[in-house]
């Protein structure tokens, strides 16, 4: 997979990188930033950040201080696009928490959608790829918050030999009785709402999937969405 690098920035002994590729499963050009503490040759381990709803590859690399912890590491961080980018798809740009900047994390399967909004398959399968090619990374933890959270927690389960721990920040735990969790699933996956249970981190540890090791996750009590849309109690 070809990558081009779009900007860098020096960042605590290392750099902070924008790159972009032709992606095959959203049949549109992806975004990613990353930050590297070091050479490319001696990274031997990346955390996947998943971001919320509105976000795109630049949110969580500006804003969280990631890198000062890193440095000195051998970890990288990368933070994937939240959805694809430049189409003009039914109601995909009506809202903020569905379509555009709101991939949920997930192949969609309804006519308008399914030919690009596949989230699942790129961050599992085209971004690990992508980075074992360009980065040589073989060792991978994922996290996320809010539906990034939702996305971290639905993976983690989903893929425990691919991803060694994983974390959540905030998270949707329980989308198939939230509204955002409704409203996307609805329009990505039909009406039928026993196909959104793959996608639902509360419904997967009910239906016997688990991981050996712990998850962790955190969350703050006096969150304005926590009893309406993250259900943390219910998980």
């Amino acid at each position: 997979m070809s990558l081009s690098e779009l900007k860098e920035n020096k960042t605590f002994n290392g750099s902070t990188k924008v790159f972009e590729h032709d992606s095959i499963s959203t049949k549109t050009k992806m975004k990613f930033s990353a930050y590297l503490p070091t050479e490319y040759s001696d990274i031997d381990s990346c955390i996947i950040w998943l971001s919320g709803l509105t976000c795109n590859e630049d949110n969580f690399i500006t804003k969280a201080g990631a890198q000062k912890l890193l440095a000195g590491t051998k970890t990288m961080i990368i933070c994937p696009d939240t959805s694809p980018r430049g189409l003009d798809l039914p109601g995909e740009h009506d809202s903020y928490d569905f379509g555009s900047g709101a991939g949920f994390y997930l192949n969609a399967t309804t006519d308008d959608y399914c030919d690009h909004y596949n989230m699942y398959d790129y961050i599992t399968d085209e971004l690990i790829s992508i980075l074992k090619k360009n980065f040589k990374v073989n060792n991978f933890s994922i996290m996320g918050h809010s539906m990034g959270g939702h996305g971290a927690l639905v993976l983690g389960l989903r893929n425990p030999d691919l991803f060694k721990t994983v974390s959540a920040f905030s998270p949707i735990v329980n989308p198939c009785n939230a509204p955002w969790g409704k409203k996307a699933f609805t329009g990505y996956l039909g009406e039928d709402e026993s196909t959104w249970r793959e996608y639902d981190a509360t419904e997967l540890i009910k239906s016997g999937t688990k991981r050996a090791d712990t998850i962790f996750i955190d969350q703050g009590t006096a969150d304005e969405f926590l009893e309406k849309e993250l259900l943390t109690g219910n998980i």
